[in-house]
């Protein structure tokens, strides 16, 4: 038996939303800890890693692990007849190919849909940058400069480390170990911007012909990670300014 209510509905919309461009069919997976995803893009270039604890729901029940195979855009459309304040609650009973999504509206405290869907069980917006394909990402000691050039020119963004801010989520916080530069598609960081409605802060972590790791936390719930590789060879060359 699987039964999670979670008071805050329109965090399971900005979540899909925010993953539903990259993934279209992925495996959720349930546990006594959290309800997790984690699939690449069909490229096989980003990867996302989602988890919301089990102690964030209002009410939490799985009695055995189960993976649930759904498509991401399906679960948006329906999850677009949920209101912002709805309250969202998922059961699934043992033996069972569907999951029922129960939509409650607390205003009227009383159940305004029920929708059943098959499932099978196998910020900051750098928008001068839309016009390019790739982005150069460097931390040195003097800050992280994102980078990239286009048929009209170069552009170049520095963030430098600030703390002294009145708003601890408005800092700019850079831990660095050793200098790395990393060229990335770009089209892939800004399908991750679109977690930033999510929280007011973002981590990024860089190491050298790794992927990086775009990290937005989901209140004290859990978090939504994204990893993409890193471009290397020719395309890496073109891309510096």
């Amino acid at each position: 038996m699987l039964e999670l209510r979670l008071v805050q509905g329109s965090l399971l919309k900005k979540v899909l939303e925010s993953i539903k461009d990259l993934v279209n069919d992925a495996n959720f997976d349930c546990s006594a800890t959290g309800f997790s995803l984690q699939a690449m893009d069909s490229s096989h270039v980003a990867l996302v890693a989602l988890l919301l604890r089990s102690e964030g729901f209002e009410h939490y029940r799985c009695d055995r692990n189960i993976s649930m195979g759904m498509n991401l855009g399906n679960m948006v459309k329906m999850l677009k007849c949920a209101g912002n304040d709805d309250i969202i609650t998922m059961k699934a009973d043992d033996g069972s190919d569907t999951v029922t999504f129960m939509f409650e509206s607390p205003k009227f405290a009383k159940t305004l849909a029920v929708l059943v869907i098959q499932v099978q069980f196998d910020s900051h917006d750098y928008c001068v940058f839309s016009n390019c394909s790739n982005v150069v990402i460097s931390v040195t000691k003097e800050g992280v400069k994102f980078s990239t050039r286009g048929d009209i020119g170069t552009a170049n963004i520095v963030c430098r480390q600030n703390t002294t801010v009145d708003k601890p989520e408005e800092a700019t916080v850079i831990e660095m170990n050793e200098a790395v530069s990393l060229t990335f598609a770009l089209r892939y960081l800004n399908s991750f911007t679109k977690a930033s409605s999510l929280s007011n802060t973002v981590t990024i972590s860089l190491s050298s012909e790794l992927p990086v790791v775009v990290e937005y936390k989901i209140a004290e719930m859990g978090y939504v990670r994204f990893y993409l590789a890193p471009k290397i060879g020719e395309d890496e060359e073109e891309t510096k300014p």
